[in-house]
């Protein structure tokens, strides 16, 4: 086995190298991986988690959680949803045919009136997931920051749903039911099916609109948070923090 002191003089070294004079944020990625790889001494010896390794393992750490913040307090405020074309939440494809034959009598507007409260819902629950990205980067260990980095350009947004998915849903549940009642979508939705069933000669048709909600709820939140994560990949620097600027700014 290799001298410590040996070691930590091969991290330093390598250090150096990978975060030199000249080094700039827009490569700040490669200097990560690269200080990740070099520091694992080919003898067998387990990599090396000196101060500068653990200070680029906790900046991206908070890179993400900054990332995370910017997410959910976008989408859970008034019209995060509702004026996002990206991530809208349109009506179940079940009530398609519901739109289309009360739009023939000219009653859309009872039908765009319940989309915009399904939008609602989903940003009134978008909150609950602040706690759970937050837990979800604490139990990040130096491994999975490893794998992110060596992983596709959405390997950290991966890690979240692995991770966060079905507690999210769970987190969600009760605050999207609540406030499907509370913005009337629920007696909008009673209100559309009496109107639609009286018309002659139309299938049954039903939906469940907390699922649906909460699936596209989840799916917006993490097509945003794949974005933070490229803007941080790109450049983390722009989330100005004093560790961020330390470990990942000009050199």
């Amino acid at each position: 086995m290799k001298n410590p002191s040996y070691i930590i003089s091969v991290g330093l070294i390598c250090l150096a190298e990978i975060l030199g004079p000249g080094s700039s944020a827009a490569s700040w990625w490669e200097k990560g991986a690269g200080l990740f790889e070099k520091t694992e001494v080919q003898s067998g010896v387990q990599a090396i988690s000196g101060p500068s390794v653990a200070e680029i393992d906790e900046a991206f750490k908070e890179a993400l959680l900054i990332g995370s913040e910017n997410v959910v307090n976008k989408l859970g405020s008034i019209d995060g949803f509702n004026s996002d074309p990206s991530i809208h939440i349109p009506l179940p494809e079940e009530l398609t045919i519901v739109k289309t034959m009360l739009s023939r009598i000219g009653m859309a507007q009872m039908v765009d009136d319940l989309e915009l409260k399904l939008n609602r819902a989903a940003e009134s629950a978008t909150p609950k997931a602040k706690k759970l990205f937050i837990q979800s980067i604490k139990d990040m260990t130096f491994e999975d920051v490893k794998t992110i980095y060596k992983g596709a350009d959405d390997s950290a947004t991966r890690y979240f749903q692995r991770k966060m998915a079905p507690a999210l849903h769970e987190e969600m549940q009760p605050i999207v039911d609540g406030s499907l009642s509370q913005v009337g979508a629920i007696q909008a939705y009673d209100s559309i099916m009496g109107r639609y069933q009286t018309l002659p000669l139309v299938p049954d048709v039903k939906a469940n609109l907390t699922e649906h909600v909460i699936q596209r709820g989840m799916d917006g939140i993490f097509f945003y948070m794949a974005k933070e994560e490229a803007a941080i990949r790109k450049n983390p620097v722009k989330q100005t923090t004093v560790l961020l600027k330390k470990v990942f700014g000009t050199q």
